[in-house]
């Protein structure tokens, strides 16, 4: 690699927040200066005229929606949790959600559980790891009220088919809601191939706008369930932000798909000794999730930024219902963007090799706790995997097993609570004496 790029800081966290382009921190600091100099009339009145027919454009294009049926928020989740509580659901409703739903939405689908007195049911893995399309096309009935799907979940790289989801869907009369905002930006996203009728995104990940910024698409079904309570969201992002991620968008995206790179750094992964890949699934994106057996996620993150390589960390919380049935605490995330490159690449398995070296030396680095044992690497096209534990209150439907094939056994599951200051789910063991909610 050239002398003088070893300063040059390497930026493989656009998971969890994209480096903004020069033209999008350009408008963002110079509206943000008007604000301050004039007051925030001027930064709506452009914002309205100008800024928001653009922003609405650019979003419909970019998530194949009909112009004006987007919405901004200030993030995937709280769209999300302002609109889907205002269902009206009932106690012969069910709701569907995954092993890889977000605790956030997680959270909000509870909360309606216990409101409505509805039935929440988590859909099975294969063994591979994939959602069970066979047991959602068996199981799929008119009682089913709302489906929530994560595109890409926060843990790891798979790929959620939500398009093939979409059609087992479309025949009944079920509310289909996708979470992209781990999707957007680094995949394809279509909500009219989908079939969805609720699309959620946030602008500051692989769409490299600011923070606070997202938005969501909803269908024209969703807007008639809702009317009784309108669709307009509580909280709304600022003017300079909003410029800011309209810049964002007008950036032209580089051809090159990032799926190859990542595919390098989920190679230099699984040669790594110690290293357990955690990739479930057949398809990956640009997430490269994984785990070291003996330096924690949060040291091996800490010394891979201090040689100049910027990674992140995800915890068994965002995923609840995936990672406590993995005996996950922590893992570290690289995620790649199209920007970057090979070298990246390289500089990330030289820091990666040089941390590992140095473990016993850094201040902080200590042995995984002996629960947490690797698994065996999974290939890079398909991931091992197995049936997450249910959990969270939620009524269990497992996949057929050794104890009988096409079994679906209900079993009491903890149910999740919000704990005070912190934006995760602690698990407690609380289940109804049949399992359901």
């Amino acid at each position: 690699m050239p002398h003088g790029d070893r300063g040059r800081r390497v930026h493989l966290d656009t998971a969890g927040l994209g480096r903004m382009p020069a033209a999008a921190r350009a408008q963002l600091t110079e509206w943000t200066r008007h604000e301050d100099r004039h007051g925030p009339y001027e930064v709506d009145e452009h914002v309205h005229h100008v800024v928001r027919p653009e922003l609405d454009a650019r979003l419909a294009a970019l998530l194949g929606a009909p112009a004006g049926d987007t919405v901004l928020a200030t993030g995937a989740a709280d769209a999300f949790a302002a609109l889907v509580p205002r269902l009206a659901l009932g106690p012969g409703d069910r709701i569907w959600t995954t092993p890889y739903e977000g605790v956030a939405n997680l959270t909000v689908l509870t909360a309606l559980r216990d409101r409505a007195r509805c039935r929440l049911e988590v859909v099975p893995l294969r063994p591979d790891g994939d959602l069970d399309l066979e047991w959602m096309a068996a199981h799929i009935d008119d009682d089913v009220a709302l489906v929530s799907v994560a595109h890409v979940p926060a843990g790891c790289g798979i790929v959620t088919p939500v398009e093939d989801i979409g059609r087992i869907l479309a025949p009944h009369r079920c509310l289909y809601a996708v979470d992209a905002s781990y999707a957007v930006g680094q995949l394809p996203v279509d909500a009219g191939r989908i079939g969805c009728q609720l699309l959620t995104g946030d602008g500051w990940r692989f769409l490299r706008g600011p923070e606070s910024v997202g938005f969501a698409y909803l269908a024209p079904e969703l807007r008639q369930a809702l009317a009784p309570c309108g669709t307009a969201l509580p909280a709304l992002p600022e003017g300079a932000s909003v410029v800011a991620l309209n810049a964002a968008l007008a950036v032209p995206q580089d051809a090159g798909p990032a799926g190859g790179l990542a595919a390098v750094v989920r190679t230099v992964v699984q040669e790594t000794p110690g290293a357990e890949l955690i990739a479930p699934g057949r398809v990956q994106c640009g997430i490269v999730t994984f785990r070291h057996a003996e330096m924690p996620a949060g040291s091996l993150r800490r010394a891979l930024a201090a040689r100049g390589v910027v990674v992140g960390k995800t915890v068994a919380q965002q995923t609840p219902l995936y990672s406590p049935g993995r005996k996950a605490t922590a893992a570290v995330r690289v995620s790649v963007h199209h920007d970057n490159s090979a070298w990246d690449a390289a500089r990330f398995t030289e820091a990666l090799r040089e941390a590992l070296a140095g473990r016993g030396r850094g201040r902080g680095c200590h042995a995984v706790p002996t629960a947490v044992r690797a698994a065996p690497p999974a290939p890079a096209a398909a991931g091992g995997g197995a049936v997450a534990a249910p959990a969270a209150g939620l009524r269990a439907v497992c996949a057929g097993s050794a104890a009988g094939a096409g079994a679906v056994p209900a079993a009491g599951v903890p149910r999740p609570r919000r704990t005070a200051g912190r934006r995760h789910l602690a698990l407690v063991s609380a289940p109804a004496p049949d399992g359901t909610a």
